[in-house]
């Protein structure tokens, strides 16, 4: 059975608006946010995402699972450019000021030895991409908490998108909280049976083949739940013509108000980037740093 994040209905301005004309706005939020590296304007878009958020009243307690996961993987994404180097030096910058050499280091498996620049441009650029994520993030993270699961499919089906995609992102949303429901399921019945996940041992690859019974079972039964949603929708005759959606959405003139406010953010940020405001803006202090 496929399941939906855990919605709460609440009486907040953010869930009274039309779920496009929101879905509407992040997407001009996106595209915004993503033409600049200035900290100081990531700083606006990130302060415009957690408004957002905090208008839509959610807690620590319904969110913590998500946010404990996407920090990760920002986190793990801006340790490794900033060890790299690899971006900023592309689209960012070009000249670098050397605060600290670090190295050469070892690396454990493959013996590999290297040398760490730790420079001012990094350290900026570390920085803004971590605003610039969590800009990006808080403002997405909004949307399935407070959407009504039963107002998916409609929703992308107003935003113009044909039946069979609206249906497929209905879908989308669901998956994940469905694969983390089944992995829960299937990591209790493993425990049941003796098999302990906290005392893996080994290599990598002996830790993901250990991790077998946990994987094999998850992902079998995703494949024969596809399978059975694709055979239901088939007996129904999905496709065959223009559907019906039991749910209706209507703009109210708040929604066309946001919809406006967005769009011009876009427009406003794009005449910005072609100008060439909003690139990695390097501050005085951090550059006395490195003399």
């Amino acid at each position: 059975m496929l399941i939906a994040w855990r919605y709460r209905e609440r009486d907040t301005i953010i869930q009274r608006l039309d779920p496009r004309a929101r879905i509407i706005f992040m997407l001009t939020m996106l595209f915004s946010v993503i033409q600049f590296w200035d900290l100081r304007i990531l700083l606006i878009f990130l302060g415009i995402a957690l408004l957002q958020f905090f208008l839509a009243k959610l807690t620590w307690r319904e969110t913590r699972r998500a946010w404990i996961l996407i920090s990760i993987i920002i986190l793990v994404m801006t340790t490794l450019t900033f060890f790299t180097g690899r971006g900023g030096i592309q689209y960012a910058y070009t000249e670098e000021h050397l605060i600290r050499q670090l190295g050469p280091l070892s690396l454990p498996i493959v013996g590999w030895q290297i040398s760490v620049n730790i420079t001012v441009e990094k350290i900026v650029f570390a920085v803004s991409q971590l605003v610039r994520m969590y800009a990006i993030t808080v403002m997405a993270i909004t949307i399935p908490y407070t959407v009504n699961p039963s107002l998916y499919g409609v929703t992308f089906r107003g935003l113009g998108l044909p039946d069979k995609f609206a249906y497929a992102m209905d879908l989308a949303f669901r998956f994940v909280p469905t694969l983390a429901r089944d992995f829960a399921i299937t990591r209790d019945a493993q425990r049941a049976r003796g098999y302990e996940v906290e005392k893996l041992s080994g290599g990598i690859i002996a830790q993901i083949r250990k991790l077998a019974p946990l994987l094999v079972p998850v992902t079998i039964n995703a494949i024969v739940g596809a399978e059975d949603i694709i055979d239901a929708m088939d007996l129904r005759a999905f496709g065959v013509r223009p559907r019906t959606w039991v749910h209706q959405l209507t703009y109210a003139r708040v929604d066309k108000f946001l919809i406006a406010i967005g769009v011009l953010i876009f427009v406003a940020s794009t005449v910005l980037a072609f100008m060439g405001i909003g690139r990695l803006w390097l501050p005085a202090w951090a550059l006395a740093w490195a003399q």
